[in-house]
């Protein structure tokens, strides 16, 4: 990949430029010292990924992220010297439209890559963005897992929101759950793409946004009414027989972890009340094929549309192949998640409606 730097700091552009070139396989495309430096060079010269500081003179790295998705849309990884410490910042130019965010690496006593563990988190990352970056076959869901024990309809007749969301998705998230009533009937389960080291953040965040109560998904959680569980591994959530979560590496080859398809699918296998599955903004084409597998068991499905997408190929793709009953604007799904399960939608689940 052709890489590019955005960063007013020469020690840490330093350290992001061999960070880069240790890999062997990645160039500099160029480096920028301010956000609108950044904007600027992108639209003369668009890389393959950006490395994206936050904090910086002239223009701040968030405000640099929105343009540019908005004007000549570019993978972008935030690096900063502390993901924790400005995680209000990172969620928001993830809402942007910013692919992940990582630590800056830290050159070691003898200014060296080698044996550094910022550095090799780094290079982890870049790895794996290159592989979403890249085009990709569509996903297939695998067969449902089992888990022994456990009774199949227990807890049937009940009502789910399965979301999945990924480049955007904070912010997208944040405006859904914000919309919704702390009465609302059904549990959601959320499978964002974000690192591990901060969905926890993502977590207590999106707490503060609604009424409902957010947490990480654990292992053996049944979803409950006035709840919001996120996926909190870089394994795949799934659902088992017994209609808990649960987690799980497989399939190791899938490039999303944790997968919305996986998810999607191993809720169209055991979930057995009402459902509402929601694929929102997001790079790449996860969730698609999991979305159809929904809507063909004869659950309603969502799909954000393109106007108010970061980043319109998630949901791209499943419009692509019929598999959203609706494609609503991010303003328009609360209402409708609330009206599903109030009764008062009725929509013909073999066509699909477009609003706005």
């Amino acid at each position: 990949m052709r890489i590019a730097i955005v960063n007013d700091m020469p020690l840490a552009v330093e350290s992001l430029r061999r960070g880069v070139l240790a890999t062997g396989v990645h160039q500099i495309a160029w480096v920028a010292h301010d956000g609108a430096e950044a904007v600027r060079r992108c639209a003369e010269d668009r890389p393959d990924l950006i490395l994206m500081d936050l904090m910086m003179p002239v223009m701040d790295g968030v405000e640099a992220t929105r343009r540019i998705m908005v004007e000549m849309p570019c993978p972008i990884l935030i690096v900063t010297g502390s993901v924790d410490s400005q995680s209000a910042r990172v969620f928001e130019a993830l809402g942007a439209g910013a692919l992940d965010a990582v630590n800056t690496p830290v050159l070691g006593l003898q200014d060296s890559i080698s044996g550094c563990d910022t550095c090799e988190t780094f290079q982890a990352k870049l790895r794996t963005i290159e592989k979403l970056i890249r085009p990709l076959a569509s996903a297939r869901c695998h067969p449902p897992l089992q888990q022994a024990g456990g009774d199949m309809n227990r807890r049937g007749g009940r009502s789910l929101v399965a979301i999945g969301s990924s480049t955007g998705g904070p912010q997208a998230l944040a405006q859904i759950v914000a919309s919704l009533p702390a009465d609302y009937p059904a549990p959601i389960v959320i499978v964002q793409h974000v690192d591990a080291q901060f969905v926890g953040e993502l977590s207590r965040w999106l707490n503060k946004q609604t009424p409902l109560h957010v947490s990480l998904a654990r292992e053996g959680d049944h979803p409950e009414a006035g709840t919001v569980l996120i996926a909190g591994t870089n394994d795949h959530l799934v659902m088992y027989p017994d209609q808990s979560l649960g987690y799980t590496p497989l399939p190791r080859e899938q490039v999303y972890r944790p997968s919305v398809d996986v998810f999607f699918c191993s809720v169209s296998e055991h979930w057995k009340g009402e459902m509402l599955g929601v694929l929102l903004t997001g790079m790449g084409r996860d969730g698609a094929q999991g979305l159809l597998k929904l809507r063909n068991k004869g659950f309603h499905t969502i799909a954000q549309d393109q106007a108010s997408c970061a980043v319109y190929g998630m949901p791209k793709a499943a419009a692509e192949l019929n598999a959203a009953v609706e494609i609503l604007s991010i303003d328009q799904i609360p209402s409708s998640l609330v009206s599903h399960f109030s009764g008062a939608a009725d929509i013909n689940s073999r066509g699909t409606r477009r609003c706005g």
